[in-house]
């Protein structure tokens, strides 16, 4: 199985990786595992104002503090995880990499706010709801 894993160094990365951990059909050497974070995009404004290379920068580093200690504990359990990290729309962004990745499965933490934050705010676990075709596990 080709699985990506959505994560964003919060709690609930954590507890989607304890839970596949804890699942040995989901969590074996055999399937082939991308971990994928993607940053928010700056302010054009931002941007225009530090230039490209400070922003590129600044991403590089943001990603690293997310997928170093999942790439180590993916380590630590003998599965040797692909890293990637993009910039946009989070929800889309991760919907549109495991699309064009053409996984099997699509595996990401929730922050469960609940229904009336979904409704203002949104969510990503709901966009990438609404934007993906393939099997999706959300790990509350």
């Amino acid at each position: 199985m080709k699985i990506l894993l959505a994560v964003d160094g919060s709690e609930y990365t954590k507890k989607m990786l304890a839970y596949l951990a804890t699942h040995d059909e989901l969590f074996a050497v055999n399937n082939q595992y991308t971990v994928l974070t993607v940053q928010p995009s700056l302010p054009p404004r931002v941007r225009g104002a530090v230039g490209k290379a400070v922003v590129e920068k600044y991403f590089s580093e943001e990603a690293e503090k997310v997928l170093a200690p999942v790439t180590k504990f993916l380590l630590r359990h003998g599965i040797d995880a692909k890293s990637s990290w993009k910039v946009g729309p989070v929800g889309e962004t991760i919907a549109k990499a495991a699309q064009a990745g053409k996984f099997d499965l699509l595996v990401l933490g929730s922050h469960g706010h609940g229904a009336l934050v979904n409704l203002v705010m949104g969510s990503v676990a709901t966009q990438v709801l609404a934007n993906c075709r393939m099997p999706v596990l959300i790990v509350r």
